[in-house]
């Protein structure tokens, strides 16, 4: 099946959103005002440019005539520098001593008439930080997205749209919706459900890309589900509060349907990847959540855009022909339980895109405006002290981190905390040798061996019983044809029996010498399972930590202290877990003193020495310093503590022999692991081994049916011709002289020889007359016409190779080779081919393949541990 794409073609339908809108406003009066009433009038005049610049900004910004995409975005990026500046320099607020004469007014982008009002020039930032992110998607929608290079254009246009709404969400929403007057479109759960939505759009675009260069379906089925999860995540913020009821039924259904869309999709080129590792089961369970995901988001559809409802009707067209080929696949060939869709994994997911990081774009550091309003001085001042303040955090940072991994190693060295956990029977296996064991108890342990060997030996049962019936076949009719021929003689005229099944016979011969090599490998992994079972048998405990030791008290004890030596032990465990916690919470506190750590204003209004401000406001992180080395020498302390209490319950608990016999225990495990994988493995190439084998056997024995047949039409059509001589010459005898035929009658047509009938020139026989003498015949059904003659030398057959030395069985890929020239079927999958593609197909009207006569289908890849 072509992976072409069965929606990215037809989903090219995204969204943008609008900007949001704003009354015109005065900014230049009240900051000139500002500037000559605190500073000087001289300061006012020197700032003249910068103020009509902030003006004229503002003024681009109110305009209602939008210019391009890109014009837009480098306004709004300076002016939202321009406002960074303004902020750290002009107190605007209600307070008499701010500017309380501005007043900032923006409408929310999705509902026009609602308002925000603020004296606060949060309220403006926000919005322009919204109207940045708009601007951005409205750019990803420019694109030519048909184009390679037009997807990843507008990739990164709604990349940029998410850092836009991210920034908004992390640094200016919950400014400014803490005024009276707010909107809904400037919330934080706004921002982030925009975010989801951009880096939706930015995957998609990514995701149209992966499939036009031909991806595998296991790459693209991971991008496309990252698409489907931003999706929904953006879902899941416009069906909760605030966000439910504010945007129109068409948003919502247009998420929705993405978000289902984009699911399906995954779900079908994961399919694709599953069928090509024959694992039909979880393919066939995959397809079908694909299309219920896709029938309940069409419930509603309703305002949805007929693009994705076009999408989403190829995807369910596509969906069902491979679920419908997939179940036919699994009822004829591999008879696997279809599990049900809660068993099933999640499917994997794959990120492309993250939203890009807007510090650097929106960063005012460098801007000059206005910057003669903060001196030089205090400049360096503040590049000094934030030095100063980075310097005490790295510091105390890394005395945090060194005490917790002086902990985790001492800790380590002792033993603890499993030594206890031991004893309270709390133990367990090291997590990657317990998950190795749940694999092996969930494919039935070794308990599960002698099913596996029963089916190798019903397996090995069957092909002998082809083998038998098929060699009866060439057998019956060589004792029918040597029958005739002693009864007729001289005038039984065809090739001998053997003459013609040499070569069949051959064959037969070799898959015979392949059948008893394989039993006697049958023989050597019975005898495995037998010699290993004591070993193996550590596996079958459940849970595994059954197995192994425990560590229990002193059979006898001097003074019966061992419950005060283990609840001293686990009291002081505790303390030193309590001054870890203590240690995470004291970085937090660190990390949260830094980022409030402004003294900006102290020092653009102090009048004396720098120096002696510096120690002032220094002095707020010794009281952590000190907490934190408190805490570090607490825990050293205590580790003594722990020692000496360790080595006290190890002397009494009999530790280093509890020690000694686990790690034992855990080796016994290992080899257990080992040798059952490894019968697992030589089961499992048997099982695909006799597989492999019935399939050559049925072909043979088609054959066989075949040659039998058409030597039947032989012996009829001969028997015919003899009788006919036979009374001819009765007739000669008895009359002297016999009329002639008359002039005109048209002579007898003669009939062919036997060498004729024997030697045909193509497959098609003449209908058979009914003889004077009919043989006794094996009844043969399901046949519909004769097979091509075999007095024709026949091919060497392929299925015999002699073993390696290193393999239990005969190759299975030798016993699959088709013979040359022969026309298969097209495949499921481009480029797929199963090792049930490789069988000949049956001729029209022969024998159907016999069913297997044990209870259980044996697929070669029905076990949890075949060889890869």
């Amino acid at each position: 099946m072509a992976a072409a794409s069965s929606s990215a073609t037809a989903t090219n339908i995204m969204l943008a959103i609008y900007e949001k809108k704003t009354n015109s406003l005065d900014l230049y009066r009240p900051l000139r005002q500002y500037i000559s009433y605190t500073y000087s009038e001289r300061e006012a005049v020197n700032l003249e440019d910068d103020l009509s610049t902030v003006k004229d900004l503002r003024s681009d910004i109110e305009r209602v005539a939008d210019p391009s995409p890109t014009t837009r975005r480098d306004l709004l990026i300076s002016y939202f520098k321009a406002l960074c500046l303004i902020e750290t320099r002009f107190p605007i607020s209600p307070d008499q001593d701010h500017i309380n004469s501005i007043q900032f007014t923006w409408f929310d982008a999705f509902k026009q008439k609602q308002k925000a009002v603020q004296q606060n020039i949060h309220l403006e930032k926000a919005a322009i930080l919204f109207n940045l992110g708009a601007v951005y998607s409205q750019l990803g929608l420019s694109y030519d997205r048909t184009t390679v290079e037009g997807r990843r254009l507008a990739s990164h246009a709604f990349i940029a749209a998410a850092g836009a709404f991210a920034f908004l969400r992390d640094n200016a929403s919950t400014k400014a919706s803490m005024g009276n007057s707010t909107t809904v479109d400037l919330s934080v759960e706004c921002a982030g459900m925009l975010e989801r939505l951009m880096l939706a759009q930015a995957q998609e675009c990514v995701f149209e890309n992966t499939i036009a260069k031909g991806s595998t379906p296991g790459v693209c089925s991971k991008i496309s589900r990252q698409v489907g999860l931003y999706y929904e995540e953006a879902l899941a913020a416009l069906n909760a509060s605030p966000l439910k009821d504010h945007f129109e039924k068409a948003w919502i259904a247009h998420v929705q349907l993405k978000a289902a869309l984009f699911y399906a999709e995954a779900c079908y080129r994961y399919g694709l990847e599953l069928h090509e590792k024959e694992e039909i089961a979880e393919e066939i369970a995959r397809l079908k959540t694909g299309v219920s995901a896709l029938a309940e988001a069409k419930k509603s559809s309703k305002g949805a855009p007929a693009q994705i409802l076009d999408a989403i009707s190829k995807l369910e067209v596509n969906l069902n022909r491979n679920l419908d080929r997939a179940m036919k696949e699994n009822d004829r060939v591999y008879l696997m339980r279809v599990p049900s869709p809660s068993s099933l994994a999640a499917l994997p997911a794959f990120s492309m895109v993250k939203p890009m990081q807007m510090n650097d774009v929106l960063d005012a550091s460098k801007e000059k405006m206005f910057a003669s309003l903060v001196p030089d001085s205090s400049a360096k001042a503040l590049s000094r002290y934030t030095e100063m303040v980075d310097d005490v955090i790295r510091t105390q940072a890394e005395k945090l981190q060194q005490g917790s991994e002086l902990t985790r190693v001492r800790l380590k060295e002792m033993d603890l905390p499993d030594s206890i956990l031991a004893l309270e029977g709390n133990f367990s296996l090291p997590e990657d040798l317990k998950n190795e064991v749940e694999k092996v108890q969930a494919s039935g342990g070794p308990a599960g061996l002698e099913a596996e060997l029963q089916q190798l030996r019903d397996l090995r049962r069957v092909n002998q019983e082809l083998l038998v019936q098929t060699e009866e076949l060439l057998q019956k009719e060589a004792a029918e044809d040597a029958q005739f021929r002693s009864q007729f003689g001289t005038r039984w005229t065809r090739p001998q029996s053997g003459t013609l099944t040499k070569n069949l016979q051959e064959r037969l011969n070799k898959f015979a010498a392949n059948l008893k090599q394989a039993g006697e490998s049958d023989v050597r992994i019975e005898r495995s399972v037998r010699e290993h079972s004591a070993l193996m048998s550590i596996l079958n405990h459940r849970p595994i930590e059954a197995a192994l030791p425990s560590l229990s008290r002193p059979m006898m004890s001097l003074d019966a202290n061992e419950d005060a030596i283990v609840g001293g032990l686990k009291q002081s465990l505790r303390q030193l877990e309590t001054l870890g916690a203590q240690r995470a919470g004291l970085e937090d506190m660190l990390k949260e003193m830094k980022r409030k750590d402004d003294i900006l204003p102290k020092l653009m209004t102090s009048t004396g020495s720098y120096e002696d401000l510096f120690r002032k406001e220094i002095a707020k992180y010794d009281h952590i310093c000190e907490e934190i080395a408190q805490n570090i020498e607490a825990q050293e302390q205590l580790l003594m503590q722990i020692q000496a209490q360790n080595e006290e319950f190890g002397a009494v608990f009999n530790l280093e022999d509890y020690k000694a016999s686990r790690e034992k225990c855990y080796k016994q495990i290992q080899a257990a692991l080992a040798k059952c994988k490894e019968i697992k493995d030589n089961i499992n190439e048997g099982l695909k081994f006799y597989v492999t084998l019935q399939d050559a056997i049925n072909n043979i024995k088609q054959q066989c049916s075949d040659f039998v047949m058409t030597r039947n039409i032989q012996c009829r059509e001969m028997m015919e011709d003899v009788q006919r001589q036979m009374a001819g010459f009765s007739f000669q005898e008895r009359k002297s002289a016999g009329p002639y035929p008359s002039v005109g009658q048209p002579s007898p047509t003669p009939r062919p020889s036997s060498q004729q009938i024997a030697e045909p020139q193509s497959t098609s026989h003449p209908s058979p007359q009914t003889p004077y003498y009919r043989p006794p015949e094996q009844p043969m059904h399901g046949y519909g016409r004769p097979a091509p003659p075999y007095t024709a030398p026949q091919q060497s057959p392929p299925y015999h190779v002699p073993p390696s030395a290193a393999a239990p069985y005969p190759p299975p890929h030798a016993l699959q080779r088709a013979p040359a020239g022969h026309e298969y079927g097209q495949p499921a999958y481009p480029g797929w081919r199963g090792p049930y593609y490789n069988a000949p197909a049956e001729q029209s009207g022969s024998l159907p393949r016999p069913p297997y006569t044990v209870p259980n289908p044996y697929h070669p890849h029905q076990s949890g541990y075949y060889k890869q």
